[in-house]
């Protein structure tokens, strides 16, 4: 399927009388850092004129830029009725960029260790909106020989709460033909437990990796890191992550941020084990990073004994690495802010 711009600009083309390939030039020239219409080279002067009064390029448009030492870049997006939101960029081998999108503005659900929480509610972001932070951040890893192969809704915001624009934005990510091209197994959409969201997800026909934010293993804990689970407690989540691999086939990553003396003693390790071991998920052990509040990351020595626990219990886990905290841009920074890292306009 064509990008959301796209569709947008077809139909004021159409007005004017030109024809179809406009848009798909339109379209190429984002794609390559067009960030107006007179950047659109293939068009005549006159329609780049007449397009001046017409929709704008992009659906949200890039403000601010921050590069961390690890080679992470975060933008600050700005949209028409003047919201804001952030994406980021992480450089892998070869080439390869994995961007982190957000599919709000702000957060309603206020996780404790969460910046973005801190924000509040603001409203859903539209299906262009989503897909613009990340065709802008292609444009980005073209100019440097490199390409988007990884999307992560793991930005501002509860995805499953805007769940209608998040798989119109995924159908583009994956399309083939019109689209990135992304195979679903390069998409996550990561949410904090959002129940109906995963059901609507397992019958939807969009293929892609789920990630839930678990982040504690009993129920006392978790709802003092995370409010929502007053509303679906963990056995209600498993249960429906559990209906979610019956009906796709596929593993549940489970998300795990490890809390000093909150979450990471060694029966906190049993008790995730005992969770996750009918083989349908898959453990992901993300460090912590400072947000302003009373939480800490966990020791190397406490970590390092999660993981052993973990391990003996028949799990795998992974650890995450983390990347941008220089420039609030890693996991659970994203609050419209630069760090101590260097911005500068786009």
């Amino acid at each position: 399927m064509s990008s959301p711009t796209a569709v947008t600009l077809t139909h004021r083309l159409a007005e004017l009388g030109e024809p179809a390939y406009r848009a798909r030039q339109a379209e190429e020239a984002r794609r390559h850092g067009a960030l107006g219409w007179d950047d659109i080279t293939s068009w005549p002067k006159a329609l780049r004129a007449k397009m001046a009064d017409g929709p704008a390029l992009w659906s949200v448009v890039p403000r601010v830029s921050a590069r961390s030492e690890d080679g992470t870049v975060k933008w600050l997006f700005g949209a028409g009725d003047g919201a804001q939101i952030e994406a980021v960029s992480i450089a892998h081998g070869k080439g390869r960029r994995t961007v982190c999108v957000s599919s709000q503005v702000g957060c309603a659900l206020g996780c404790r260790f969460c910046a973005t929480g801190k924000l509040g509610a603001g409203r859903n972001l539209t299906a262009g909106e989503i897909v613009d932070q990340v065709v802008y951040a292609q444009a980005e890893a073209e100019r440097a020989d490199g390409r988007v192969s990884n999307v992560v809704f793991m930005g501002m915001g509860e995805p499953m709460q805007n769940l209608d624009a998040v798989l119109d934005a995924c159908r583009y990510f994956t399309d083939p033909d019109e689209g990135l091209g992304l195979s679903g197994r390069r998409v996550a959409i990561s949410t904090a437990g959002w129940v109906p969201g995963i059901s609507a997800l397992a019958q939807s026909d969009v293929s892609v990796r789920l990630a839930i934010s678990l982040h504690a293993a009993d129920d006392t804990t978790r709802s003092a890191l995370m409010p929502i689970n007053n509303r679906w407690p963990i056995a209600n989540l498993m249960a429906e992550c559990r209906r979610y691999c019956d009906r796709t086939g596929r593993r549940v990553f489970i998300e795990y941020l490890l809390l000093h003396e909150v979450n990471d003693s060694i029966q906190d390790a049993r008790r995730l084990a005992d969770l996750v071991r009918d083989g349908n998920f898959h453990i992901n052990l993300i460090q912590f990073n400072p947000t302003g509040g009373d939480y800490r990351p966990s020791s190397s020595e406490r970590r390092e004994r999660f993981i052993i626990e973990l391990e003996r219990a028949g799990t795998e886990p992974s650890v995450r690495r983390s990347r941008g905290a220089d420039i609030d841009a890693a996991c659970g920074q994203l609050a419209l802010s630069t760090g101590s890292g260097p911005a500068a306009d786009v």
